[in-house]
């Protein structure tokens, strides 16, 4: 896929949170976007980092991780095609609290806060799609901290590898 040719409104248009937005409004927070190739083990942001947009993986896998004081490595999630990340913290203006980097070649779609605000300023219902897929997420979360905690490791990849298939 050539970047250039990408359609950013298009894609917008397919994903939860931007499904129910005119052409019109697509093409205003397409303006705040940019597309990204990445390659293999790179790297989309550190802890510590300014936090001033969320990121949607179009194609390849992201590891969101956190790193222990002795620099061991905890896989917080992976997150695949149609997947967006760091969403909540973006409203937060705080700097981000993981460290994310690509598993594979990837490509994202970033999504500028600014486009985020202008939007949700514009119409208030926005916000509510915003919060309702945060919430999924949230939801998704407790659910994998639940299933580690109660299952067995066979239990949990058998789990993992029903979700994926």
């Amino acid at each position: 896929m050539e970047i250039s040719e990408f359609n950013i409104p298009r894609y917008l248009a397919v994903l939860p949170l931007f499904s129910d937005l005119s052409p019109s409004e697509l093409v205003r927070v397409a303006r705040g976007c940019q597309v990204r190739r990445l390659g293999r083990g790179d790297t989309i942001f550190r802890y510590g980092e300014p936090c001033e947009e969320f990121h949607v993986v179009v194609s390849g896998q992201v590891k969101l991780f956190a790193l222990s004081p002795a620099g061991q490595e905890k896989v917080i999630e992976l997150v695949g095609p149609g997947h967006s990340f760091a969403e909540a913290l973006m409203f937060t203006s705080k700097p981000y609290i993981l460290n994310a980097q690509a598993l594979t070649n990837s490509i994202l779609l970033t999504v500028g806060k600014q486009a985020m605000l202008e939007e949700i300023e514009r119409d208030a219902r926005f916000s509510l799609r915003m919060l309702a897929g945060i919430s999924r997420r949230l939801h998704g979360l407790v659910h994998d901290i639940e299933s580690g905690a109660l299952h067995s490791g066979m239990q949990r990849v058998i789990g993992y590898l029903l979700r994926e298939h």
